[in-house]
This record gives C-alpha cells, structure tokens and sequence, in this order.
C-alpha cells in the first residue's frame, strides 16, 4: 500500500472502532445500534476499492474481536461455538463492509448501494450464526431461523438505514467527492 493509501486506512479504522463505541442501542447477546460505524471503512473501500475495503475491513474485523474480548469469553460457549461466532459475527461480518466499493464507479447511487450490499451481507453473517451458535438461547416455541432474522435485523435494519443515509450525505459533501475522485 502506498503511505497515504495505508494512513487513511488506519485512519478510518480507529475512528470506525471509536464509533462502534458510541451506542444508541445494544442487546443482551451483542448485536447494536451505532453511530455509523461501518462508514468510515465502507469510504476506504468507495475510495480505493474492493480488494483494499476487504483488506482494511478485515483488519478492522480484528479490531472487533480485540475490543469485545471481555464480552466474547463471558457468553460460556464451547470452542466449536466460540469459533463459529468469531468467524461470523466478526471475520465475516465485519470484512464483508470491505464489498461497499463493489459500484464505487457508478456516482453516489452506487456508493450508496454499495454500502447497503455491505449491509445484508453483515446480517446474513450474523444470520448464520443465531442460527446455528446462538440457537441455544432460541426462546422455547420460537423457529429458531425467524428467532435469529428478528433478533439480528432488530439492530441490522436500522444500521442499514442509518449507514446507508449518512453514506448518501457524506458523499454529496464536494470535499469527499474531491478525495474520492483523487484516488
């Protein structure tokens, strides 16, 4: 990676991190409401592309994992489980925000459709896995696959939305608009 390409990247990853702190809704079983906290991330891959936003985005999923440790081990899963739900709802999850650049090309629509795709594939990751690692706390006489499409859109919908919006408003910004077409 060049330098600027490389200090951007790690730029938008702290400050990704320092957001995915500031929570407006948090659940039991980890899953929240935050402010943008793709966004930062999704821009690198808008900025550089997809191969770069999978790269920095996966880096950023390990960041994920350092800063919910604490949480993680204190859920008293099995290895197996415990891996499972490191593999999705933090490799998988958390990397597939590098897909945001996949219609960089396409103006402010395809950035924007770009992060929504982030999006979806975010929630089927942590579909997958309330389904199969967190089926145990599955609510007796729930389906245990709607049990895991409403627990997880209750915080990947509006997390959708409200990337999805800020996205569309940061890149009308002619500042953004600069840095991106500087790539």
């Amino acid at each position: 990676m060049k330098t600027k390409k490389m200090t951007l990247s790690a730029v938008m990853i702290a400050l990704s991190a320092v957001l995915s702190m500031v929570k407006v809704y948090e659940l039991p079983l980890g899953g929240s409401i935050t402010l943008l906290s793709m966004l930062p991330v999704a821009a690198v891959a808008i900025c550089y592309g997809t191969k770069t936003g999978l790269f920095v985005s996966s880096i950023y999923a390990f960041v994920q994992i350092a800063l919910d440790l604490g949480k993680l081990m204190g859920y008293g899963m099995t290895p197996l489980t415990w891996m499972g739900c490191v593999v999705f709802d933090y490799i998988v999850a958390f990397g597939a925000i590098g897909l945001a650049g996949i219609w960089r090309n396409k103006g402010t629509v395809g950035m924007c459709a770009g992060v929504a795709l982030a999006c979806v594939v975010r929630f089927i990751s942590h579909f997958i896995s309330g389904a199969i690692v967190f089926a145990v706390w599955c609510p007796d006489g729930w389906n245990v696959y709607w049990y895991s499409v409403v627990y997880n859109g209750s915080y990947m919908l509006p997390e959708l939305i409200l990337t999805t919006i800020g996205a569309l408003l940061l890149f009308r910004v002619p500042q953004v608009k600069k840095l991106i077409e500087s790539r």
